[in-house]
């Protein structure tokens, strides 16, 4: 019990970082209006170096550090469902740093989150296997440099459709990072060093991170995340039950998932939070 209540603290951590991290990161975005020949490549390469998205970046280091904690302690689909929650939190703080209005329906997600959360938290039950063998890792290693590509040409689209495809490829890389951390072997220095998933994970991280600040100059930061949240929070989780053995409490796999689809409904409700704003 002592290991699953602290993998909710450090999960529950890791969702406040994270949605702080991108409302400051997207104030830093929203400040850059300059007309730069470079595109929106060039436009990244600028805005990563700014006061305000290092200190996001700052926090979402802190997140994926709180995120490491509770993956190697709770099954996949709990530890993204809470951290994909961050969500909520980018709702909440855009109000004070982007003066964002927070709408009656609004506030009613951020509700329908939490309670979410609540019973996925009740419903959960132990972690699966921590290792899924040589093959799985090389395949994980695969997946982001393949999102990579596809990142380098969705960059050049336009609009709410770029920040749907930019959104849903960072979905990819972190979904990829939270499965490697999930199975890496950590037994020692060269296990870590000679492990595909220690490298599926500086891959899936990057790249995720890359797709994710290319999709906040086409969208809100609500809808320029949302995009990512089914495919972040769903293929991870199914692949931890499927692939990983994660497990229901016993009796309660209905309000695991009762819990799972409110939570990401409440998320998903989110995703319009904001628009219409320049």
């Amino acid at each position: 019990m002592g290991s699953v209540l602290g993998g909710l603290a450090a999960a529950s951590a890791a969702t406040v970082c994270f949605g702080l991290a991108s409302t400051v990161q997207a104030r830093a975005a929203r400040a850059d209006h300059r007309d730069v020949r470079g595109g929106d490549l060039g436009m990244a390469a600028r805005l990563v170096r700014s006061g305000p998205f290092l200190v996001g970046t700052a926090l979402d280091m802190a997140g994926f550090a709180f995120s490491v904690l509770a993956l190697r302690s709770l099954p996949l689909f709990v530890v993204q469902s809470v951290t994909n929650a961050s969500l909520a939190v980018t709702a909440v703080a855009a109000v004070w740093l982007l003066k964002v209005p927070l709408h009656a329906r609004d506030g009613a997600a951020v509700a329908v989150v939490v309670i979410g959360l609540v019973l996925l938290a009740l419903g959960s039950g132990p972690q699966g296997v921590t290792s899924a063998g040589t093959a799985f890792d090389v395949m994980l290693l695969g997946v982001p440099v393949a999102a990579l590509a596809l990142t380098a040409l969705a960059a050049r689209l336009r609009g709410g459709r770029a920040a749907v495809v930019l959104g849903a490829l960072s979905g990819v890389g972190f979904g990829v990072t939270s499965l490697a951390v999930r199975v890496m072997d950590t037994s020692s220095t060269a296990a870590v060093l000679t492990d595909p998933a220690t490298y599926a994970v500086v891959l899936g991280g990057l790249g995720g991170y890359l797709s994710y600040v290319l999709a906040l100059r086409h969208g809100t930061v609500a809808a320029a995340t949302a995009s990512g949240t089914l495919v972040e929070v769903c293929a991870p989780g199914l692949v931890g039950i499927l692939l990983l053995h994660d497990q229901t409490r016993p009796g309660y796999g209905w309000l695991a998932l009762a819990g799972f689809l409110v939570a990401t409904a409440g998320t998903i409700a989110l995703s319009r939070f904001g628009e219409g704003r320049p």
